[in-house]
């Protein structure tokens, strides 16, 4: 994340990282096919994406839509320049992982904000959490794998509602200080707003010199693209999301899905933002996934289709 200091004409750059064939097809009621998956992964990977994330050291019983998540690493062809990431629940997560260490360059670690929201999701308390995930983000930068967190509910908690900003930016600078190059902020049910969001990131750049600050927003309540205006306008110009508006959040109900990544690259390429990608194959991406899941998918681009003279703008 770059201070916000930028003269009129400058161009712009931002980084979008996918995250639906983690975050989105773990949500997705059905498993879908591994050669299903592994196709769509290497679409994306032909759209330009530098990152995408692509399996979960999850146990099969607890989501069994990632269970094959070792199969697809060893199956998907990305060009080489593709950082692929790995989420990582737990130490036995981590061991089994490791085991298999060439098939991905990065990890993310995970709490959640509220105490409530990560009893629910993990059964622990937030301190139980985080000692536990300091030392395995110490045992990831031993082993030299770039060391990602994310801290789930940063904006507000279903259960609790308001989450102090104090509160989220001090699990930050621990996982800062455990290693973590890179700190995602989660919008998990979609409760964040620009006004706040603003105001968040700004606080966040001051507290976190030199880490890359990430924005993942959910589209719950219609304010996805919004929050990530908020955040682009706030200084931060690194995104999570997900093709076809996949994911959301399995706890509780009514946690719909992540912020699209084709209206979110659309709408940076209409402001003369560049991304790096090819939207024209954003949209088919989404559009097989659309085909592969038999049913209609949320996002406004698979439908529009991209604006023609916004890539001309962007480039």
């Amino acid at each position: 994340m770059s201070q916000d200091n930028r003269t009129a004409g400058e161009h712009r750059v931002v980084k979008v990282r996918e995250v639906g064939p983690r975050d989105g097809f773990q949500n997705e009621p059905e498993t879908i096919a591994t050669r299903d998956k592994i196709e769509l992964i290497n679409a994306l990977g032909d759209a330009g994406f530098k990152r995408i994330e692509v399996a979960s050291f999850v146990r099969p019983d607890v989501v069994p839509q990632l269970s094959d998540g070792v199969q697809v690493l060893r199956g998907i062809d990305l060009p080489a320049d593709v950082e692929r990431m790995v989420l990582i629940p737990n130490s036995r997560g981590l061991e089994n992982a490791l085991q298999v260490r060439g098939l991905f360059e990065a990890m993310t670690l995970f709490v959640s904000a509220s105490q409530s929201h990560n009893k629910a999701n993990i059964n622990r308390t937030v301190e139980e959490t985080m000692e536990d995930v300091k030392g395995m983000g110490r045992r990831v930068v031993a082993e030299g794998v770039k060391f990602c967190a994310v801290i789930a509910t940063s904006f507000g908690c279903p259960y609790e509602g308001k989450v102090p900003m104090d509160g989220v930016l001090d699990l930050a600078e621990q996982f800062a200080e455990a290693g973590a190059t890179e700190i995602g902020f989660g919008d998990t049910t979609g409760m964040a707003n620009p006004a706040y969001v603003s105001r968040f990131f700004r606080a966040a750049a001051e507290r976190l010199p030199g880490v890359e600050l990430t924005a993942h927003f959910h589209n719950t309540r219609g304010q996805g693209l919004a929050n990530a205006y908020a955040a682009l306008e706030a200084g931060c110009d690194s995104f999570e999301s997900s093709f076809g508006e996949l994911g959301g959040c399995p706890v509780p109900a009514g946690s719909t899905g992540n912020i699209s990544t084709e209206d979110l690259v659309s709408m940076f390429h209409e402001m003369g933002i560049d991304t790096g990608l090819d939207l024209e194959r954003v949209i088919e991406a989404a559009r097989k996934a659309q085909q592969v899941l038999g049913r209609k998918l949320t996002s406004h681009s698979i439908v529009a289709g991209p604006v023609r003279w916004a890539s001309a703008v962007a480039n």
